[in-house]
């Protein structure tokens, strides 16, 4: 049977998968709060590798790259369902619920937080529409959404001053951001936007940083680990060329002898 993705109501996505999978590399733009109603989600990242175990509720910052392998149980079933909570339906409950910042959220850092109780048995309460025995109007939908911030920031206060901070973008630390993430085979455009610049702003701070442009720079680097690991860790290529971010075999190999002047098997 075939993964799929269903939109139940409004930011409402259901996941559901029948045998383990592998996904791509992926630009989280907004926050979203998530569900592991069965099966497990291996989640890699800057900051190193998060596994959602079934039962979990978890909220994930916005603005992250990170890669996912979908496993089921052992009944033979994988199903995550989500809630996004992008930057216009933030804005309109902040308004409305007159919710300023106080101060710059000084919380867990890392990409995932994991709520109470309340938010499980809010996500069971869902059953009902992503089995499809009920339809939720659009009036219901956008109550059930605020229903789950009221939720989350009951669970933590002090994740209003995560969310609802829509202060400008600002700059990161190029080299630092580079060397966690480079990786992640996303487009140039998604790693300007991540560190907080224009796409031309992104590759001229490159340039001055690295004393090379980004796909050369990435380039690099992922051979460099590549040597690493064959050499020092024997592993084989086909066993992380993907998680190094290259799109194939024939390009690694390539490159690598290109790079080194000896294929990774003379390693």
């Amino acid at each position: 049977m075939s993964a799929s993705n269903k939109i139940i109501f409004g930011n409402l996505v259901y996941s559901c998968v029948f045998e383990k999978q592998r996904g791509d590399e992926e630009f989280i733009p907004d926050f979203f709060l998530g569900f592991q109603l069965s099966g497990e989600t291996h989640a890699f990242h800057a900051h190193g590798h998060t596994i959602v175990t079934e039962n979990t509720v978890v909220l994930v910052r916005k603005n992250q790259l990170i890669r996912t392998v979908k496993y089921p149980n052992k009944s033979g079933k994988y199903q995550f369902v989500s809630i996004t909570l992008d930057k216009e339906t933030l804005q309109q409950y902040a308004i409305e619920n007159k919710i300023t910042v106080d101060t710059p959220f000084r919380g867990n850092q890392k990409l995932f937080f994991e709520p109470d109780d309340f938010l499980r048995s809010y996500f069971l309460s869902l059953a009902p529409y992503i089995n499809k025995t009920k339809e939720a109007t659009p009036k219901l939908a956008a109550l059930k959404i605020r229903e789950a911030m009221e939720l989350l920031l009951q669970s933590n206060p002090d994740l209003k001053n995560l969310l609802f901070d829509f202060s400008g973008s600002y700059k990161t630390d190029l080299k630092e951001f580079m060397n966690q993430n480079y990786m992640f085979n996303v487009p140039l455009e998604s790693l300007a936007v991540l560190t907080g610049r224009s796409l031309s702003t992104f590759k001229r701070d490159f340039d001055r940083t690295f004393n090379m442009p980004p796909k050369r720079w990435l380039l690099e680097r992922r051979l460099e680990e590549a040597h690493y690991l064959i050499k020092h860790k024997r592993q084989k290529p086909s066993a992380f060329y993907l998680d190094l971010g290259f799109e194939n075999l024939s390009h690694f190999y390539f490159a690598f002898k290109q790079k080194f002047g000896v294929t990774s098997t003379k390693l």
